[in-house]
């Protein structure tokens, strides 16, 4: 079942305070030219549900679209080289870290990253922000049609290798995904799927308790 099929737009958000009650939500986030949109709306079967811009970070609150499982996708504002004013860069940043590491909603993270340019200096932090909070990290490597198959099982291969410190401390998994070829769609979509089941699984025992 494709989790992501019959997404819907359901708020957008500029300020903590006005965080929609969910009852789960993931949420993806990845540096502005890392292909979060494309990958959003290649999951989704949507042309348009997330915006694709020639302009990266044009994304800069945090969107929120309902799954067909109850549960909900959160579009995080890009990080990285964004053209935007210096005021509006801080907000966003503090934005964006008070979400990741406060939202008790969250149950895990969805990065994105260009499999031409993976783990970049931005992503490790990122991974280093969110290790705190305990949550699962799915990596998408993306664009990976821009690679010949040789080099993406040596990418796949190479990534894993780097991680390997992260994976100790935290559950992180990795992948690769093409939008413009609908690969790795199905491993998402499994990923996903598992983390809010163990949700609803851990909810359930919290009632029973």
């Amino acid at each position: 079942m494709n989790l992501f099929q019959n997404a819907k737009f359901f708020t957008t958000v500029n300020h903590l305070k006005d965080l929609p009650d969910t009852p789960a939500e993931i949420a993806f986030v990845g540096r502005s030219n890392a292909g979060k949109s494309s990958a959003i709306n290649t999951l989704t079967n949507h042309v348009r549900l997330a915006y694709v811009s020639k302009t990266p970070g044009r994304t800069q609150h945090i969107n929120f679209f309902e799954l067909s499982n109850g549960g909900f996708m959160v579009d995080l504002p890009g990080y990285g080289y964004a053209q935007v004013p210096e005021a509006v860069r801080v907000h966003w940043v503090k934005l964006l870290g008070d979400y990741l590491q406060q939202r008790r909603q969250l149950i895990g993270l969805v990065l994105i990253m260009d499999a031409r340019h993976p783990l970049k200096e931005l992503d490790i932090r990122m991974l280093d922000f969110f290790h705190a909070t305990g949550r699962p990290v799915h990596i998408l490597l993306s664009k990976a049609d821009k690679l010949s198959k040789n080099d993406q099982i040596k990418t796949l291969s190479a990534v894993k290798k780097m991680l390997k410190p992260y994976m100790e401390r935290q559950q992180i998994s990795v992948q690769l995904f093409s939008s413009l070829k609908k690969q790795g769609i199905e491993e998402v979509n499994g990923v996903v799927g598992e983390w809010f089941a163990k949700e609803a699984q851990a909810e359930g025992d919290k009632e029973e308790g």
